[in-house]
This record gives structure tokens, C-alpha cells and sequence, in this order.
């Protein structure tokens, strides 16, 4: 069991980074369609727009993961969801194909007027594309998504009161999680303004996404009683009140104008409901069809498990090292001294006696993992494998990030 629902977990684990990653990039659309008039709107629309620059695309990777390990580890429940949400499906892939041609074009507008069209083309789509996501997943939750192909209806399956309302929950979720991320980076930037107008918007976001979950609790009851009481209870509740939690955390720390822990509560907020979701299903995936049920067979499962944690050492590094310039500001126009050395260093290992050690955890964890039959034994393979990951952080990706930029001659 523990190999056939260790997918499922890397799915659900992507999920949440688009959520949590990409959700604050649709959000940031919704801030450009609703920014105002006057001559600090333009500001706001601007940083709005170039904060997604460096991250926009690597923050679709994980949709593309998501897609992926699920039709490939569980090819019968991927089936299922995507024949009969293919109409929600489509949508949400329409609205990012406009979304990343409206991005792309708005640099070559000839007039202003372009620049207004293109910019409504993109905040529609940023505001389409969460809605329909969401609703799809409120199918999925509320038992409307059947086992075989098509064998749901293709409107009603997402086009319901509980789906209506997680899509809206989904499209304010995304708005508040920009308007936090935005806040932060202004203040870390010095545009005071511009950093208060984020703060606002983020301060009534969060207190519109409580007010809206709370509604949402009476519409789930009346709409599908059996996903009311699976969130009430169990591990869903846990994560129910984590996020709760979490949420009001963030408006505390946003009214203390604490920004850079305002941002990480505000996701363990939204990542807390993706949570919720999942626990209230666990271990089904549909109705009447369980995990062991759809998983797919052994040595594709050893295989999918290897392929997402060998590419992990090349994905999380890379993510890593690019999110750690956009939140430092290296991207930005602005000029900034050069920082100080860390005052703390990891202590030099031989790299030769690392990478010995790497090598040998990828083979002892491959092979657990491949020939092991026991549950405990699986558990022991993964480690391994999350150990490989971790040296080989600290042998390729530790001494770069220790390295300081040269010092540009005057």
C-alpha cells in the first residue's frame, strides 16, 4: 500500500506548489483587472505584472507534474476525470494559453489602448483558468466524477453549487496570495505606496476567503452531505483548522506589517485546504474506486517513484536557486549592494566522499524499492532516495550558492 499511494502523495504534493506557486501568478492578474483608476493604478499594474517575469513559467512545471505521474500511476482514475471534466478541463487550458500570448505580447504594444486590451485578455484568463481548475476539483469531491470514460455528465459533474463555489473560493484564495507576495516584495523593493496598496488588498482578500469558506460550509451541507461530514472529521479536520489558523496568522502579521512571515503563513493556509481536500477522500480516489485499486502495476510504480526523485536533483536545486534571487531582489531593476558572506558555513566534506555516498543511497534505495516486497522496506528504499537528493544538494548546490558575485569596478 505504501508504494501504490507514494504517487498519489507526489501528486498531491504538486498540487499544492501550483496552487500555492501559480495561484499567486493568477491572483497577480486579478490585481491588474481590479487595480482602480487614478495615477497610482498604473503602478500597482505594473508591479503586478513584472513580478511574475522570472517565475511565471517555472511555476507551470508542477501542472505539468501533476498530469503526468497521475495518468502514468493511475491510468484509470486519470481516465475518468479527464473525460468527464474535459469540458472544465478545456477551459482551464484555454484561459492559460491566452494568459501566457497576452503576457508574451504586451511587451510589443504599439499604444496604450493595446496595452488595456491585452491587460483585460490576461486578467480574464488569470481569473478563468483558477475557477474552472477549482470547479473541476469540486466534481471530484463531491462524488460527480464516476469511474469509466465520460461516464459523468460533462456539465453538471462541475457545474454545481459545491464546484461553483470552490471555483470562486479558488479565484479569491489566488487573489489574496498575490496580493500578500506582492505586499512583501514591494516592501522589500522601497515603494512604500505601492507596498500599502498590496497590504489593503491583501487585508481584505483574507477577510473576504474566511467570510467565503464560512458561506461555503452551508452550501457543501445542503449540496453533498457526505463531503460536509468528511471535513468535519478525521485528518480533515486537522487541516481545516490549520488553515483557519494559518489564515488568521497572516492578517496579524499583515496588519504588523511582518510581510516576509505573512507570506509563508498565507500558503500553508491555502496548501492546508488542498490538504483538507485530499484527507477527506483518502484512501479513495473516486467512487468506489480506492487507491490500490487504480494504482498501476509494481515496476511502473518503482519506476515513477525513481523518475520523480532523480529529477528532483536537477528540479529543486534549479527552483531553488531562482527563487532565492526573485525573494532577494536580484532581479530587480533597482541596484542593491552586495551582500555579506554568511556568517555560517557548512563545513568542507571531501566532495569525491559525498558522491560516493550519493551514488550509493540511489543504488541501495532503487533497489529496496525494485526487489523489496514489505511496506517498511519501501519506506527504508525512499529514504535512501531522499538522502541521494539531499548530498547531491550539498555537493553541487551548496558551494554555488556560498560563492559571492565578483565586485563590479568602479
Amino acid at each position: 500500500m505504501f508504494l501504490q499511494s507514494l504517487p498519489l502523495v507526489f501528486v498531491l504534493i504538486g498540487l499544492t506548489l501550483y496552487v500555492v506557486l501559480a495561484g499567486a501568478d493568477f491572483g497577480a492578474g486579478f490585481w491588474q483587472l481590479f487595480s482602480g483608476r487614478g495615477a497610482d493604478s498604473e503602478a500597482v499594474r505594473e508591479h503586478a505584472h513584472h513580478s511574475m517575469g522570472p517565475v511565471w513559467e517555472a511555476n507551470h512545471v508542477w501542472l505539468i507534474f501533476v498530469l503526468t505521474v497521475l495518468w502514468t500511476s493511475y491510468p484509470r482514475a486519470f481516465e475518468s476525470i479527464a473525460s468527464t471534466l474535459s469540458v472544465a478541463l478545456f477551459v482551464a487550458a484555454l484561459g492559460i494559453i491566452f494568459r501566457g500570448a497576452a503576457y508574451a505580447f504586451r511587451a510589443g504594444a504599439g499604444s496604450g489602448r493595446e496595452a488595456g486590451v491585452i491587460d483585460t485578455i490576461f486578467s480574464l484568463s488569470s481569473i478563468l483558468t483558477p475557477f474552472a481548475l477549482g470547479a473541476a476539483v469540486g466534481g471530484i469531491a463531491t462524488d460527480r466524477v464516476p469511474v469509466g470514460n465520460a461516464a459523468g455528465h460533462l456539465f453538471s459533474s462541475w457545474l454545481n453549487p459545491t464546484s461553483i463555489f470552490i471555483g470562486l473560493l479558488s479565484v479569491v484564495s489566488c487573489a489574496y496570495l498575490a496580493a500578500v507576495y506582492l505586499a512583501a516584495d514591494s516592501a522589500r523593493d522601497s515603494h512604500p505606496e505601492i507596498e500599502q496598496a498590496f497590504r489593503v488588498r491583501a487585508l481584505g482578500a483574507g477577510v473576504a476567503a474566511g467570510a467565503l469558506a464560512l458561506a461555503g460550509i452551508f452550501v457543501v451541507k445542503a449540496d453533498s452531505h457526505r463531503l460536509f461530514h468528511a471535513l468535519l472529521s478525521g485528518g480533515a479536520l486537522v487541516a481545516v483548522i490549520v488553515s483557519f489558523l494559518a489564515g488568521v496568522a497572516t492578517l496579524v502579521l499583515l496588519y504588523g506589517r511582518r510581510y516576509e512571515p505573512s507570506r509563508y503563513c498565507a500558503a500553508v493556509a491555502v496548501a492546508a485546504v488542498v490538504a483538507g481536500w485530499a484527507l477527506s477522500r483518502w484512501p479513495t480516489i473516486l467512487p468506489d474506486l480506492t487507491i490500490r485499486q487504480a494504482a498501476a502495476g509494481h515496476d511502473t510504480l518503482v519506476w515513477v517513484v525513481a523518475s520523480v526523485v532523480g529529477g528532483g536533483v536537477i528540479l529543486f536545486p534549479s527552483l531553488g536557486f531562482l527563487f532565492r534571487l526573485t525573494l532577494t531582489g536580484r532581479f530587480s531593476a533597482a541596484e542593491s549592494p552586495p551582500s555579506e558572506p554568511a556568517a555560517g558555513r557548512l563545513p568542507d566534506v571531501r566532495p569525491r566522499l559525498l558522491t560516493r555516498l550519493a551514488i550509493a543511497c540511489l543504488i541501495a534505495g532503487f533497489l529496496l524499492l525494485n526487489i523489496a516486497d514489505a511496506d517498511w522496506e519501501h519506506a527504508v528504499g525512499l529514504l535512501l532516495l531522499l538522502a541521494f537528493v539531499l548530498l547531491g544538494f550539498r555537493v553541487i548546490i551548496f558551494p554555488a550558492l556560498g560563492e559571492q558575485p565578483p565586485t563590479p569596478a568602479d
